[in-house]
């Protein structure tokens, strides 16, 4: 608890104990009502004040006015009467209770946001002529050398140039497991570094580091109002003067034509109903309830590392009926890796490790894939006359043999005969003197969960799932069947990509269903502007891409949507949960009210009883689980 919750708690037993202390001892007249204002006033004075400075600035109509005039009023008959008090500070007391409940849901919620805002760093170690000054990170220029040490905050985006360390990417992308850096490896900002010393070379500068983009779409997501919380805005400022005007209505209206027909008028008895009824109609259940749902929910999702820019992409996140995939990066890693070894006359090992001696000279992906595959390619083994061949490969003499890598042209030209590979992917093929050795199947990567992603989308009321690639068709064709994705569009080019996703939006099948599109890279940021939500990976992907979408996964996991969804649906079933049931009270409520039937612990029930309620239905949201991966 914050301070003001505590303070707000100490209120609130202070004057619960003051009533049961007054309830057992025998005063009455001024003393008697003296005494009682004594746990009123420290209960409601705020709410006084807030009451008066509303009627000042003239923005009279809200919940602090219907509370400061039922309560006064409430004392008022309690004096003339000689009544009992308690029922008017019990309106202040549990209002006040419902207020510290959702005062203590919106920070349990504000923690898993904050959390995301401790990324920020406060410092770097800029290494400067052999020594490390402390700076502030707005001020380091890009290809500047930092050193972070164990505890610290990775302040830049970078390339590793020295050092091991575990990186806890908890706060940015909800992952638990620590991620393993070494030299060459490319690290973002917001990581805390558990163990040892990183030497980094900053490739972006401090505004445009991902700790900074993250920052500024979290700021911004509470200025995005869903449907819901701008239909309660627009519901309150209209039913609040209804209500104040009905309940004047109700407090002068009928004894005035009890006076013109010549009976008693019973001024204190409609009075007494006017006040209940004030009591009743206050909106506090809709007006808090509602939007600390979606604030819960936002905080939900980015707990789980995913960022939803404001309460209406969360509210639209419900809808999705459609999502469309590109592929390199999103469904898949985007990286060359060996996926089949297929050797002839020599081993698997053998021909792999030919092949990443004779690539250990170039820079191309097939080559950093052959090497990665076979880390121990700089052993004693003698390697001379390496040389590239333009549009065939590369060859060199390795331990006196002349060893040839390349495509089926290389092959060719060299009068060697090969083995054709129905694997769809990258072929490359090694042959050593001449004599065919086999060849090594390079694909692109299906990431680890996506086959669950797609799987648990389905589940979550997704009902068509696309992929859209610029890859070959047979390269498109085994992703999909790997990952249980039915319709494909290949050899694809960007704007090629925006009239697909416009077709789609075309052909919905009913207008409040929505597309998602779900892309990593520059030239996905047209479409994913273009579809009704957009979702982009935000660990590796690009920043147009990131600046495009409404939806970020931190941790470039797809499986992460699906979670995404999974929570905006139970979100929005909770809010119309308490729409429904905050309605249906005070509905029912405010008539019996208006004819006498209920009593000013009822009206207690039905404004701070459905608002806790309404409140704690609410909270629901906070502890939404996520879906787990099956590795």
């Amino acid at each position: 608890m914050n301070k003001k919750q505590k303070q707000n708690l100490i209120r609130i037993l202070l004057s619960t104990g003051l009533l049961i202390v007054l309830y057992f001892i025998p005063v009455s007249g001024w003393m008697r009502f003296l005494l009682y204002m004594i746990p009123y006033l420290i209960i409601g004075y705020d709410i006084l004040w807030k009451a008066i400075k509303g009627i000042i600035h003239r923005q009279p109509f809200d919940e602090c006015l219907l509370m400061a005039i039922a309560t006064v009023g409430a004392i008022a008959l309690a004096i003339r009467e000689n009544g009992d008090y308690t029922e008017a500070i019990a309106v202040m007391l549990f209002y006040q209770v419902g207020e510290w409940f959702q005062s203590y849901a919106v920070g349990k919620s504000r923690k898993n946001i904050t959390d995301l805002m401790d990324i920020a760093p406060e410092y770097a170690n800029l290494e400067r002529d052999g020594h490390l000054e402390q700076v502030d990170p707005d001020e380091i220029e890009i290809g500047s050398i930092l050193v972070v040490k164990t505890g610290e905050k990775i302040p830049i985006d970078g390339v590793v140039l020295d050092g091991d360390a575990s990186l806890d990417t908890t706060a940015l992308t909800g992952e638990s497991i620590p991620r393993s850096v070494h030299k060459g490896d490319e690290v973002i900002s917001g990581c805390i570094n558990t163990d040892g010393v990183l030497r980094i070379r900053t490739t972006k500068a401090f505004e445009d580091s991902t700790v900074a983009k993250v920052l500024e779409l979290v700021e911004d997501a509470s200025s995005h109002k869903s449907h819901s919380e701008n239909f309660i805005t627009k519901f309150a400022r209209i039913y609040t003067p209804i209500v104040v005007y009905s309940a004047i209505a109700l407090a002068f209206i009928p004894p005035l034509i009890q006076c013109m027909m010549h009976t008693q008028p019973q001024w204190g008895t409609y009075l007494y109903r006017a006040l209940i009824f004030l009591v009743v109609s206050c909106p506090c259940a809709l007006v808090i309830s509602i939007p600390l749902s979606f604030f819960a929910g936002i905080g939900s999702a980015s707990h789980e590392g995913v960022l939803v820019k404001g309460s209406n992409y969360l509210e639209l996140l419900s809808e999705i009926k459609t999502v469309v995939f590109d592929k390199t990066g999103t469904l898949t890693k985007g990286v060359f890796e060996v996926t089949n070894i297929h050797p002839e006359k020599i081993s698997a090992d053998e021909l792999l490790h030919m092949a990443a001696h004779v690539e250990r000279y170039s820079t191309h992906p097939i080559a950093n894939s052959l090497k990665k595959a076979y880390p121990n390619e700089a052993d004693a083994c003698s390697i001379s006359d390496a040389k590239e061949i333009a549009g065939q490969g590369m060859q060199a003499i390795v331990n006196g043999k002349l060893v040839c890598v390349g495509n089926a042209k290389m092959m060719d030209a060299m009068g060697i005969s090969w083995q054709n590979c129905l694997d769809a992917g990258t072929i490359v093929h090694i042959a050593i003197d001449g004599v065919y050795a086999g060849h090594i199947h390079i694909s692109d990567v299906v990431k680890p969960h996506t086959k669950q992603a797609i799987s648990e989308l389905r589940k979550n009321g997704v009902s068509n799932i696309v992929m859209l690639t610029g890859d070959s068709r047979s390269v498109a064709q085994r992703v999909a069947q790997d990952v249980g994705i039915q319709n494909v569009y290949s050899e694809l080019l960007p704007q090629d990509k925006v009239k697909k996703v416009e077709d789609l939006l075309q052909n919905k099948a009913k207008e409040t269903d929505r597309l998602a599109f779900v892309g990593d890279g520059i030239n996905d940021a047209p479409v994913l502007s273009r579809a009704d939500i957009g979702v982009a990976m935000g660990a590796m992907g690009s920043d147009a891409a990131i600046e495009a979408a409404d939806v970020v996964l931190m941790d470039d996991d797809p499986l992460k949507l699906a979670t995404a969804i999974h929570i905006s649906r139970k979100c929005l079933r909770i809010v119309k949960e308490n729409i429904w049931f905050a309605i249906g009270i005070k509905v029912l409520c405010l008539v019996l009210s208006a004819f006498g039937l209920t009593n000013m612990w009822v009206a207690i029930f039905a404004d701070v009883g459905v608002m806790i309620l309404a409140v704690l239905n609410a909270m629901r949201c906070m502890f939404i689980h996520s879906i787990e991966p099956i590795d």
